[in-house]
């Protein structure tokens, strides 16, 4: 071989070693790893869709939700529109996919946007693997297609990026949710606090409740159009149901004794809640179509914030029956259950590490449960295994406080005073404990609860 062939040849094994590496095997199809140590966001590209009407306006304010929600995560690079190489795209051609390598996108959303003689529109999409060069099916389609009233172009937004949040990563969705929380106003010796309601990314906020009566500990049914919650109206802590659509507030039951810390079960047929009568704190579970109560702590001392599990057979909940607050779990039928360390029992602790244990809440997963901890003088939102192992701390504040989950398990909410005197605000949290991030109110915001994804 002369070496004018073999310099050739040589070149050739170089194009072929540079192309191997710039296109993955399709097998290799794009896919996030949210668990990985050393994290690296995906990066992805959501150019402005194709637009055909009048309101380009709103076209672009449905991407920009779109790329806020998956930059919410921390999953994701969103690529600047500015470098982008390819402006002539169309739903219905293949990309240049040459043009996004340059860029280092992995991933390229493409869209359509149109109004509709009946006056709704509608938004079509498709996700592109730039490096296995192909189209990636969402529920087995090649594309996805949306349509609505002009009103409800945010839950389009979300409903696009749960559909690609959940195709890259194999994650269950969450973005077309809401959050209520306490809004409080006024100065610290008459604060008001008012039951307020926001979209999962903090729009579309209004209050719920006047403020006339104090109120807390707001949690939704699995409807996610109802709100248990306890209200200080006529002077006296009881929990109160609050339906979304009518507005009507209603008392649930007449316990004697103040009743306050209500979830709603999983099935939505019950509220568990805490009662306080005579000195002594115990949980009830109530029917809400019978109003039937069933005691289901019988303790001299104090049993509250229950969570049921998701197959609706266990509650955690904290007691200070082991001297300091702490978590244990326990049967909703009463009867005994192996305990961590040996032994059975109807209430097992799971928590024995220093410090206090309080507010747990039972992922929508099954495998974790969410707490406030407070300890050193500090205070930490964490999580733990319902076998008492693998707790892990995920924030540390002066105060942080109030945990719950977002509807696939992936994310925590709570709120947070970040010093003495501070105002509470809302944050979150996701699983892993690297994405950190307020979540902006129009007043100050503690006791937030996540809804269940909107139908």
């Amino acid at each position: 071989m002369t070496h004018r062939a073999m310099l050739y040849l040589r070149r050739l094994l170089a194009a072929a070693v540079i192309a191997l590496g710039l296109v993955a095997p399709a097998s290799a199809q794009l896919r996030v790893r949210v668990d990985e140590g050393n994290f690296q966001p995906t990066p992805i590209a959501i150019p402005d869709f194709q637009v055909t009407g009048a309101n380009s306006e709103m076209a672009k304010q449905i991407v920009e939700v779109v790329r806020a929600d998956l930059a919410s995560t921390g999953l994701f690079d969103l690529q600047n529109p500015a470098s982008f190489i390819q402006r002539d795209l169309s739903i219905n051609a293949e990309p240049r996919f040459a043009d996004w390598k340059i860029i280092r996108t992995e991933g390229l959303v493409v869209g359509t946007f149109e109004e509709l003689p009946d006056g709704k529109v509608a938004v079509s999409f498709r996700l592109w693997d730039i490096y296995g060069g192909e189209l990636m099916r969402i529920n087995g389609e090649p594309g996805r297609r949306l349509t609505t009233t002009p009103e409800n172009w945010r839950r389009i937004a979300h409903k696009i990026a749960d559909s690609i949040y959940t195709r890259l990563t194999g994650e269950d969705p969450y973005f077309d949710t809401r959050i209520v929380y306490i809004a409080e106003t006024g100065p610290k010796t008459e604060r008001v606090k008012r039951l307020a309601i926001m979209d999962s990314d903090g729009a579309n906020q209004q209050y719920l409740t006047s403020g006339r009566s104090t109120v807390l500990t707001p949690r939704f049914s699995p409807s996610a159009q109802e709100i248990t919650y306890m209200s200080y109206e006529g002077g006296k802590p009881r929990v109160y149901l609050f339906n979304i659509e009518t507005g009507r507030q209603e008392l649930l039951g007449n316990f004697p004794g103040m009743t306050f810390s209500p979830r709603f079960t999983r099935d939505g047929q019950s509220v568990l809640l805490s009662q306080a009568q005579r000195g002594n704190t115990d949980i009830y579970i109530m029917n809400l179509r019978t109003r039937e109560s069933d005691r289901l702590t019988d303790h001299p001392s104090i049993d509250t914030s229950p969570s049921m599990s998701p197959d609706g057979k266990s509650v955690v909940f904290n007691s200070d029956r082991g001297g300091t607050p702490q978590l244990y779990i326990m049967n909703t039928d009463k009867s005994k259950r192996t305990c961590p360390g040996g032994g059975s029992d109807v209430a097992c602790r799971i928590t024995f590490g220093k410090g206090r244990y309080s507010t747990p809440v039972w992922s929508p997963r099954g495998d974790l449960i969410a707490f406030t901890k407070q300890e050193g003088g500090k205070f930490y939102i964490g999580v733990i295994g319902i076998d008492g192992k693998g707790e892990r701390l995920l924030t540390e504040a002066y105060l942080d406080e109030g945990p719950d989950w977002s509807p696939n398990g992936r994310v925590i909410v709570y709120f947070r005073e970040a010093r003495p005197g501070a105002s509470p605000q809302l944050f979150s949290v996701d699983l892993s404990g690297r994405n950190e991030r307020r979540l902006v109110t129009q007043t100050d915001a503690s006791d937030p609860a996540w809804s269940p994804l909107l139908q």
